[in-house]
Protein backbone atom coordinates (compact mmCIF):
# COMPACT_ATOMS: atom_id res chain seq x y z
CA UNK A 1 0.00 0.00 0.00
CA UNK A 2 1.39 3.38 -1.01
CA UNK A 3 1.42 6.14 1.57
CA UNK A 4 -0.20 9.06 -0.24
CA UNK A 5 -1.74 11.01 2.64
CA UNK A 6 0.91 12.65 4.76
CA UNK A 7 -1.09 15.59 6.08
CA UNK A 8 -4.50 17.22 6.03
CA UNK A 9 -2.85 20.65 6.07
CA UNK A 10 -3.33 22.79 2.97
CA UNK A 11 -2.41 26.36 2.13
CA UNK A 12 -5.81 27.46 0.84
CA UNK A 13 -9.46 26.46 1.02
CA UNK A 14 -9.28 25.52 -2.69
CA UNK A 15 -6.44 23.08 -1.98
CA UNK A 16 -8.48 21.80 0.95
CA UNK A 17 -11.47 21.14 -1.28
CA UNK A 18 -9.28 19.33 -3.79
CA UNK A 19 -7.90 17.20 -0.96
CA UNK A 20 -11.46 16.42 0.14
CA UNK A 21 -12.23 15.18 -3.37
CA UNK A 22 -9.05 13.08 -3.35
CA UNK A 23 -10.01 11.59 0.03
CA UNK A 24 -13.45 10.71 -1.33
CA UNK A 25 -12.06 9.11 -4.47
CA UNK A 26 -9.48 7.14 -2.51
CA UNK A 27 -12.24 5.93 -0.19
CA UNK A 28 -14.02 4.42 -3.19
CA UNK A 29 -10.77 2.93 -4.48
CA UNK A 30 -10.01 1.28 -1.13
CA UNK A 31 -13.60 0.03 -0.81
CA UNK A 32 -13.62 -1.44 -4.33
CA UNK A 33 -10.02 -2.07 -5.43
CA UNK A 34 -11.03 -3.91 -8.62
CA UNK A 35 -10.72 -1.26 -11.35
CA UNK A 36 -12.72 -3.34 -13.83
CA UNK A 37 -15.67 -3.42 -11.45
CA UNK A 38 -15.38 0.34 -10.86
CA UNK A 39 -15.36 1.01 -14.60
CA UNK A 40 -18.30 -1.33 -15.12
CA UNK A 41 -20.40 0.37 -12.42
CA UNK A 42 -19.57 3.96 -13.38
CA UNK A 43 -22.29 4.36 -16.05
CA UNK A 44 -24.88 3.37 -13.46
CA UNK A 45 -23.93 5.83 -10.75
CA UNK A 46 -22.82 8.60 -13.13
CA UNK A 47 -26.45 9.08 -14.18
CA UNK A 48 -28.09 8.50 -10.80
CA UNK A 49 -29.09 11.74 -9.07
CA UNK A 50 -29.27 10.05 -5.65
CA UNK A 51 -25.84 8.51 -6.10
CA UNK A 52 -24.32 11.82 -7.18
CA UNK A 53 -25.94 13.58 -4.24
CA UNK A 54 -24.51 10.94 -1.90
CA UNK A 55 -21.07 11.37 -3.46
CA UNK A 56 -21.32 15.14 -2.98
CA UNK A 57 -22.24 14.56 0.65
CA UNK A 58 -19.09 12.47 1.17
CA UNK A 59 -16.97 15.23 -0.39
CA UNK A 60 -18.64 17.80 1.89
CA UNK A 61 -17.93 15.68 4.98
CA UNK A 62 -14.31 15.28 3.95
CA UNK A 63 -14.04 19.02 3.31
CA UNK A 64 -15.42 19.67 6.78
CA UNK A 65 -12.68 17.45 8.22
CA UNK A 66 -9.93 19.13 6.18
CA UNK A 67 -11.24 22.60 7.06
CA UNK A 68 -11.18 21.76 10.76
CA UNK A 69 -7.62 20.41 10.45
CA UNK A 70 -6.64 23.75 8.91
CA UNK A 71 -8.33 25.93 11.52
CA UNK A 72 -10.85 26.92 8.87
CA UNK A 73 -8.04 28.94 7.25
CA UNK A 74 -8.54 31.82 9.70
CA UNK A 75 -5.18 33.22 8.64
CA UNK A 76 -6.07 33.00 4.97
CA UNK A 77 -6.25 36.66 4.02
CA UNK A 78 -5.85 36.49 0.25
CA UNK A 79 -8.63 38.33 -1.54
CA UNK A 80 -10.63 35.92 -3.64
CA UNK A 81 -12.12 37.33 -6.82
CA UNK A 82 -14.79 35.15 -8.42
CA UNK A 83 -14.07 34.14 -11.99
CA UNK A 84 -16.55 35.43 -14.52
Amino acid sequence: MDIWLTSLKTSTPQEGFELAIKLSRMGVKYTQPDMEVLKKLRPEYANDADGLTAASHVVALNFQTVAAANGYWHDFDEVITPQQ
